[in-house]
């Protein structure tokens, strides 16, 4: 049971940065061993309310409290000494130390006052994690670790400081389903053991499955603060965009027209050990799902689309046209945004019109030279369309939320009127106006004739911009499947799984 009792309690905290203000007069409570979902889209002040709680950032006004004592956080290591502890997104692990020395990093224990007690560390350090439920060896490189493993190592360094507070931001956007289920399991056991815990997230269903409440904040303010239990999602939905968005999620029956040659046309391809005999089509102005459990191949298949792998089997064809590397699929009409952005879809320490530009060089070419003219032209329209929300092309591209750097990469190919467009996990970690946006812009492209083929493991993105979804089990597309013929998410989820789908059911129903 949470208790009542808050443990933090932060009043009429007030933030703006010059004459912009961000936070205005923020009332924000957080129980004892209560799990509290703070939602929001781009802009609405829920990273500014964090770092001031973690010492990032000075309020201009307002007050905190911990356990009822006021407390003053005008630096991280104040937050850290009044037991608040903050899980980024972006692990903050050193790759080449141990998990043990991860753990303890900086705060290592020592015999008498030079040497380091690597012993004691390694004895702390399984002593933490035993109580998460996790054997895990303390003298294991972080290099050789998954990305639930490396969470279940921020956990245990967040503990490990004594943390009463932990504030997670969107935890799951990199694990697997198997990794987000044992995540869960030990946020519930936190929670039992008195753990309070901010979770930030913009997946909807992991709120309602995990959370006991919700706090919205929109344009820097406090909308609602509710019981996950007395919410529904068109209900969250509405208080996190201010007017009702169902129409932005709601599935659009569309006819195609297969009579057209195909755009993209997969024969038999073989990518071991994950592919195995793939084969399938992809029409122009067709949305085409492919839905699959992590490992089942998905990315592998896109990524031999786009000419990054090799298949040791089979062909793949654009417009009749064979791929074979990537500077064919490039030159065909192919676009691939990738699953990991940060990593493989951006140049993080690049402008936002560099990223933009740097795939379609060749169409600003002037005989030896670049036209900044025409390149700046093109920027600002794609920033316009696409509602990136930056005060300028030259900014940086990292200083911009997961959101708008998503943008950058789907407008970047888009300026090349892609024949294909390859989408894998595009709204990962993306607020849910930011999906709303990037929905609508799939279905225009699809509407002006782009053949898209989309990757998601939220079941409920794919049924609502798909025409036709391709089951994949085991390497394999089990089920070639029209929208229309699926009833519901928990239908999908079976299938994904293994069970096929009785495609007779709709004919009967109607």
């Amino acid at each position: 049971m949470v208790d009542r009792d808050p443990i933090l309690e932060m009043r009429n905290v007030e933030k703006s940065f010059g004459a912009i203000p961000v936070l205005r007069k923020v009332n924000f409570t957080l129980r004892r061993g209560e799990v509290h979902a703070l939602m929001g889209g781009n802009g609405a002040g829920k990273s500014t309310l964090m770092k001031i709680l973690t010492g990032v950032y000075l309020k201009d006004s307002g007050s905190i409290s911990i356990e009822s004592r006021p407390v003053a956080i005008a630096s991280p290591n104040d937050a850290k000494r009044a037991g608040i502890a903050m899980i980024f997104q972006e692990f903050s692990l050193v790759p080449t130390l141990t998990v043990a020395q991860n753990i303890f990093l900086n705060r290592e224990p020592r015999k008498g006052s030079f040497f380091l007690n690597d012993r004691a560390a390694r004895k702390m350090a399984r002593a933490v994690l035993q109580d998460l439920g996790e054997d895990l060896d303390p003298d294991t490189p972080v290099s050789e670790l998954s990305a639930g493993m490396m969470q279940m190592v921020e956990i245990a360094k967040a503990l490990s400081q004594n943390a009463k507070i932990l504030i997670m931001d969107e935890p799951t956007a990199s694990l697997s389903e198997h990794e987000t289920r044992t995540l869960f399991k030990i946020v519930r056991r936190l929670k039992a053991a008195g753990i309070s815990i901010v979770y930030i997230s913009h997946r909807m269903a992991e709120i309602f499955e995990l959370c006991d409440r919700v706090t919205v904040l929109r344009d820097g303010e406090i909308k609602i603060t509710q019981d996950c239990k007395n919410l529904t999602i068109p209900e969250l939905v509405d208080h996190m965009l201010g007017s009702s968005s169902a129409s932005a999620f709601a599935w659009q029956d569309r006819q195609i027209v297969f009579s057209d040659a195909p755009v993209l046309k997969v024969s038999n391809v073989c990518l071991p050990p994950r592919v195995r005999d793939v084969s399938f089509d992809v029409h122009p102005g067709e949305i085409v799902g492919l839905a699959g459990l992590m490992g089942s191949g998905r990315t592998e298949i896109a990524e031999a689309i786009f000419g990054r792998r090799a298949p040791t089997s089979g062909a793949i064809a654009i417009d009749g046209k064979p791929i074979a590397r990537q500077r064919d699929a490039i030159a065909a009409g192919v676009a691939l945004v990738p699953e990991d952005r940060r990593r493989m879809g951006l140049v993080l320490d690049h402008s936002v019109q560099s990223n933009i530009m740097l795939p379609n060089l060749d169409l600003f070419r002037r005989g030896a030279f670049v036209s900044d003219g025409n390149a700046a032209d093109v920027v600002r329209k794609m920033i316009d369309r696409f509602q990136i929300k930056t005060d300028s092309p030259a900014k940086v591209s990292r200083l911009l939320s997961g959101g708008n750097q998503q943008k950058i990469v789907i407008s970047k190919w888009l300026a090349r009127k892609p024949r294909l467009l390859i989408l894998d996990e595009p709204t990962i970690g993306v607020d849910i106006g930011a999906k709303g946006e990037i929905t609508t812009q799939i279905r225009e492209l699809a509407k002006a004739g782009t053949a898209i083929l989309i990757i998601s493991s939220e079941l409920e993105e794919l049924l609502a911009v798909s025409d036709r979804l391709l089951i994949l089990h085991d390497g394999r597309i089990v089920q070639d499947i029209q929208r229309r013929d699926v009833q519901s998410e928990e239908e999908l989820h079976h299938a994904v799984q293994g069970h096929l789908i009785d495609r007779t059911r709709h004919a009967t129903a109607v």
